[in-house]
């Protein structure tokens, strides 16, 4: 078995590199030449730091076997293109990549589905590549096929692995949390109030919640490593980039010119046209994701976006949807 990781950012680097040390075969695979040619040359690259990468790096889609695992770690964007690209089905498909398309509003696994048809797993959790470079312990969760198998090759004394059944919970979590992180951030750029951080959390995870209840999404898959988990570290971690994100919008930053201008991709950006697109067409409410997409795409206060979250009509903290 041989994994063939699609992606040498930062998380498709770490991880290329754990399952490398766990024994496993495996080959990186970059967009770009100059990443491939400067992992193999020097053994470094340029989005992690601390880290010195044993695992082979190459710029050729053609060096995908059919006998692979093929591990997606690219902007969700971006997926259906490589996709198509590839000269041969892998034997199965490992996800890493957060967000919704933006064109179908769909998700990662209904995209493998409609162009390769093959067995699907989606891992998904609190886990920011520079904490698993540095070997800090972190704690995930892995649904869909072959979990077992999958487990027991990824786990080591560092990086704990769960299993569930949830593949549509466990996507849509990884998705949403990016979109209520970039207004955890706003709330940060506006002066990291805490009692409003945490009520937005709480509410936040509960939006992601009923936006997963419509596609049958298991409620408990929420309240764990790949909700609830992944939204607070996202919310509160400086690696987070959609927080980060978020905080420069807040100090006056124009949100266009910090996507055009930013070295990584910050997939709550794009997810959020996904999320309020589809909300819009099932009727489900949605406001903070609503306001994340008026500030982002219509020049919207984010000040004025806070007063009017907290303007709502009142009612009972579990209305039923």
């Amino acid at each position: 078995m041989r994994f063939f990781v699609l992606g040498a950012g930062s998380w498709g680097t770490v991880f290329a590199q754990l399952l490398k040390e766990n024994g496993e075969e495996v080959i990186l695979w970059a967009r770009r030449k100059e990443i491939a040619d400067l992992i193999n040359n020097s053994h470094t690259s340029p989005y992690i730091d601390e880290m010195e990468i044993s695992v082979r790096a190459t710029n050729n889609l053609d060096e995908l076997k059919s006998t692979d695992i093929l591990v997606i770690a690219i902007p969700v964007q971006h997926v259906r293109e490589h996709l198509s690209r590839l000269s041969k089905k892998p034997s199965m498909v490992l996800n890493l990549s957060k967000g919704l398309e933006i064109k179908t509003g769909k998700r990662i696994s209904e995209i493998v589905k409609e162009i390769l048809g093959c067995p699907y797993a989606v891992l998904s959790g609190p886990s920011h590549a520079e904490e698993v470079a540095r070997k800090l312990p972190t704690a995930v969760t892995l649904a869909g096929d072959n979990a077992r198998e999958l487990q027991r090759r990824i786990s080591n004394e560092y990086f704990r692995v769960y299993t569930c059944e949830d593949v549509v919970g466990v996507e849509i979590a990884g998705a949403l949390k990016n979109v209520i992180a970039i207004a955890a951030g706003i709330l940060d750029g506006l002066g990291g109030w805490d009692n409003a951080k945490a009520a937005l959390e709480t509410r936040g995870i509960y939006e992601i919640a009923r936006f997963g209840r419509h596609f049958g999404a298991d409620q408990k898959t929420f309240m764990g490593l790949a909700g609830i988990g992944d939204l607070m570290v996202t919310c509160n971690s400086k690696y987070s980039r959609n927080r980060r994100f978020g905080e420069l919008i807040a100090k006056g930053f124009d949100p266009q010119k910090l996507l055009e201008s930013s070295h990584q991709v910050v997939e709550g950006a794009f997810t959020v046209k996904a999320v309020v697109k589809k909300a819009d067409e099932l009727e489900i409410d949605m406001p903070i994701s609503e306001e994340v997409y008026r500030v982002i795409y219509g020049g919207k206060s984010p000040f004025q976006s806070m007063k009017d979250l907290m303007k709502r009509s009142l009612k009972d903290e579990f209305w039923a949807d």
